[in-house]
């Protein structure tokens, strides 16, 4: 298959998805449709045995959600975004039945976090960050709702939920979001380093033991996140939302 904003690559029975939509990999329909092709592509091929999602640049993993898509839309064009976003790559990644690693060249905010924190391993650059900037500009993180708290504790969640201050690679280990933090020129040989780990198990043990792993860790989560899009989808129908998506735009201050 042949992307427009990522490359796809084998190599050591790995499998490489590295986005390149510049400047920052902001996440609209053609490269979260792209990243789940690439996922399919990924699961249907037989000497792929673990995968590795990376960005071509050093200045970000992902910005996030491509926010012109959604100003000055209603809730319904956010659902059909979403879906793809959380529900069909969440569901991808649940069925793969083969280990995915996070490589974060460089910051991940909002919708670039979903990207990185959606693998089984998380793999950061010493420059890299994490963020949930969703409620300076009046929207929410909804998926990180659901996943946050759940890894960090309710009240760290909370803070980095609702404060929108980003935190470093260093500090989201030491939280438990980050597996690995290395020096940059370091990050994709780590992560390969451990994709080929993995990919040196057997593989049918892999998959059956990686379901068993999802099962015993799902926690209801696509119900769950079925409500937290629901309650995004409502509030960017409001003034409030779509005053904050439009000082972005024009580099203001929000006049809530």
């Amino acid at each position: 298959m042949t992307f427009k904003n990522l490359d796809y690559t084998v190599r050591e029975r790995v499998a490489e998805i590295t986005m390149r939509r510049e400047p920052v990999n902001a996440i609209d329909h053609g490269l979260i449709e792209e990243i789940n092709a690439a996922y399919r592509q990924a699961k249907a091929d037989p000497g792929v045995r673990a995968v590795i999602l990376t960005s071509a640049f050093e200045r970000a993993f992902s910005g996030g959600m491509d926010l012109a898509m959604i100003r000055g839309k209603r809730g319904l064009d956010l659902r059909r975004y979403l879906e793809k976003l959380y529900l069909e790559m969440h569901d991808l990644q649940y069925r793969l039945g083969k280990p995915t690693v996070a490589a974060l060249t460089g910051p991940a905010r909002a919708a670039g976090v979903t990207l990185a924190v959606s693998c089984d391993v998380l793999v950061a650059s010493e420059t890299a960050s994490l963020g949930y900037p969703e409620i300076l500009v009046g929207v929410i993180p909804a998926m990180h709702f659901v996943h946050l708290p759940r890894q960090i504790g309710r009240h760290k969640a909370f803070e980095l939920l609702f404060s929108g201050k980003p935190v470093s690679a260093a500090d989201a280990c030491a939280m438990g979001l980050v597996n690995r933090v290395v020096p940059q020129a370091k990050v994709m040989d780590t992560a390969r380093e451990v994709a080929r780990d993995f990919a040196a198990k057997s593989p049918v043990v892999m998959q059956l033991a990686r379901d068993a792993f999802m099962r015993a860790n799902d926690f209801e989560y696509r119900r769950a996140i079925e409500n937290t899009v629901e309650t995004i989808c409502n509030i960017i129908e409001t003034d409030d939302a779509q005053e904050g998506l439009a000082a972005f735009n024009e580099k203001r201050s929000p006049r809530w």
